[in-house]
């Protein structure tokens, strides 16, 4: 078979195994199909690149760009990023990656530890630091902050909240629903509401969050899946997207890199207010040294 001939509707072979791609064929034009295809030659250079860097890479318009995005039904380059990313885990059962009953504890330790490093790239290059800017800046002014979350997520929203409280910010945890609607019912245009969600689809806390945006209360969604429910009620969404193992929990990878994030906002808002951030950890160590024998 010629090279010609292995082309499909425009697609190269790499192109057509990636479902997103091969499901739209029918609907892609020319420039479509030279987008895909060079996604598809240069996954790990396309995680890193911004609209002007592809559009130029692959020789289209970024309007081009954005119009086939639209025709994946994506609203944009960060959305096709996330998507490519899913689909790729999904895909791929991480045979190299994955855990075996056999595996030694060198063996687990070394899967576990390729897949944490693997998640953090990833999220590296899909998270918008602008936004991760806003977040923190809603962060710093707020007079109180709710933290939302169930599962595995209530544990990140547990560590987020003890960093914060060393800059002196009112913060309240909650995993449970009645008692998350009851606290989003009195929040007030001062608090901010970070909820923490894998798949940001929870019924429960997309109640919650309605009920606080209701009070004006800020909302920061921290989440695996950018085009959720929960994101569309939002303030800011930031994208922790991490290789999940069959034989760990569901979102055990994802759950480390949330709390990373969490570290990143925290480190923000300690250097906006670097003298308050200073005095409140000198407190905080001069009364956690009475406690040492």
């Amino acid at each position: 078979m010629s090279e010609q001939s292995a082309f499909k509707n425009g697609l190269s072979p790499k192109a057509q195994d990636l479902p997103l791609f091969s499901t739209a064929a029918p609907s892609l034009t020319p420039s479509d199909a030279k987008i895909a295809n060079f996604i598809a030659d240069h996954l790990s250079d396309f995680m890193e690149m911004t609209v002007s860097d592809l559009a130029h890479a692959a020789a289209v318009s970024e309007i081009t760009l954005s119009r086939f995005c639209k025709k994946l039904e994506l609203p944009g380059l960060q959305a096709l990023k996330i998507a490519l990313s899913q689909e790729l885990h999904s895909a791929s059962p991480f045979l190299d990656s994955d855990l075996n009953l056999h595996d030694s504890s060198q063996v687990i330790t070394q899967k576990l530890f390729a897949n944490i490093q693997e998640g953090l790239h990833n999220s590296l290059s899909l998270l918008d630091f602008a936004a991760i800017d806003a977040a923190a800046g809603m962060i710093a002014d707020a007079s109180r902050l709710l933290l939302f979350g169930y599962g595995n997520s209530a544990t990140v929203c547990q560590d987020i909240a003890t960093r914060f409280v060393r800059l002196s910010k009112s913060c309240e945890v909650s995993s449970d629903p009645h008692q998350q609607m009851t606290l989003a019912s009195i929040c007030t245009k001062g608090s901010v509401v970070i909820a923490v969600s894998y798949s940001g689809a929870s019924v429960n806390l997309i109640d919650a969050l309605m009920q606080a945006k209701c009070n004006s209360a800020g909302i920061i969604l921290i989440t695996s899946h950018k085009n959720s429910p929960a994101s569309r009620l939002a303030d800011v969404t930031l994208i922790g997207l991490g290789p999940e193992v069959k034989h760990n929990s569901e979102s055990s990878v994802s759950r480390l890199i949330h709390m990373a994030i969490g570290d990143v906002l925290y480190t923000r808002v300690s250097f906006m207010h670097n003298q308050e951030f200073e005095h409140s950890m000198t407190k905080m160590r001069a009364a956690i040294s009475t406690l040492k024998s």
